[in-house]
């Protein structure tokens, strides 16, 4: 990872979960006490934060990941999965006992459901996070978290990233209930159309009901939301209005970490000075990119396939 220079702010540094994720593949999913024959099993990195920071290192930016890992068998497979994509891994804590899990299953239709065991998730603490941010702030300035850490670290993160004039991301996912002064620590929310629903209480299905659940965001403190419809595109919602950034259409083979790549993008393009439409964007083409591949790690993109399959699809986003 190329170190910054003096005055350089551009990096990423993502606070989250990691797993090993272990996923079948099958032509359907079982019904409650069936048993059925898969096709394909699969075993790689993956937990929200850890595929995040995979995504923003493979898409060109500096990248620095805050979390931990166990100091069993998957040990290797995390370190050395967030090292190759250029993930910077001093703040990457191993605790005693096994690392996060993640029981994924994907079904013909690339549809997934997933379980989810912190384990050595559940041992990241207010002073890791503390020393972490404090020694990354003068290279960092863009700050993203999910919620597959403890909950009552959620307001620590994103306080501690807004002290240290970082632009704080969070990807609500999996959808929670936060307290209520969180929302103000809080730049942009990146939640799909589901989380919305959940956590506004307003059902998303289109763009009209994606920038009503936005306005409920900003009601409560948010800068700006962006709200991701899968097949519409994403409603990006400020205090100035609302932009609906289209979608690119693909063969979806498997969803798992789709929106892992859309955030991780999205900090990464924002960090580098892109507006947030045109991080958006960035991210869309990312995030459609994964959809394509199996797995959760091995199917987030370089930087160069996602300029690429931009490039072939410039007439997509220009108006009518």
């Amino acid at each position: 990872m190329t170190p910054a220079h003096p005055g350089d702010r551009s990096g990423v540094v993502i606070v989250g979960s990691v797993t090993a994720d272990v996923t079948t593949f099958s032509g359907r999913l079982p019904a409650r006490g069936e048993t059925i024959l898969g096709d394909q099993f699969t075993l790689m990195l993956g937990g929200k934060g850890a595929n995040q920071a995979v995504a923003a290192g493979r898409s060109g930016a500096r990248t620095s990941f805050v979390g931990c890992v166990g100091d069993d068998l998957f040990h290797d497979l995390v370190v050395d999965g967030l090292t190759a994509a250029g993930v910077d891994l001093a703040h990457l804590r191993t605790v005693p006992g096994p690392t996060g899990i993640a029981h994924i299953r994907v079904d013909a239709s690339a549809q997934n459901d997933i379980v989810m065991v912190p384990l050595a998730n559940a041992a990241l603490s207010t002073e890791q996070i503390d020393e972490a941010l404090a020694a990354l702030a003068p290279t960092t300035s863009v700050l993203l978290t999910q919620l597959e850490t403890p909950s009552a670290l959620t307001a620590h993160i994103t306080g501690q990233g807004r002290a240290h004039g970082m632009t704080v991301i969070l990807d609500p996912a999996p959808a929670a209930e936060l307290e209520p002064a969180i929302w103000r620590s809080i730049d942009i929310v990146t939640p799909n159309e589901t989380e919305a629903s959940l956590i506004s209480g307003i059902e998303v299905t289109d763009a009209a009901s994606a920038e009503r659940a936005g306005r409920w965001f900003l009601e409560q403190g948010v800068g700006a939301a962006v709200i991701t419809l899968a097949g519409q595109g994403s409603c990006v919602v400020t205090p100035e209005g609302a932009t609906v950034v289209p979608p690119f259409p693909v063969e979806a083979v498997d969803t798992t970490a789709a929106g892992d790549a859309y955030a991780g993008y999205l900090g990464a393009a924002l960090a580098s000075g892109a507006t947030l439409t045109d991080a958006v964007r960035l991210a869309t083409a990312a995030g459609a990119l994964t959809v394509t591949k199996q797995g959760a790690s091995p199917s987030l993109p370089h930087r160069a396939d996602v300029e690429a399959f931009l490039a072939e699809r410039t007439t997509a986003a220009v108006p009518n």
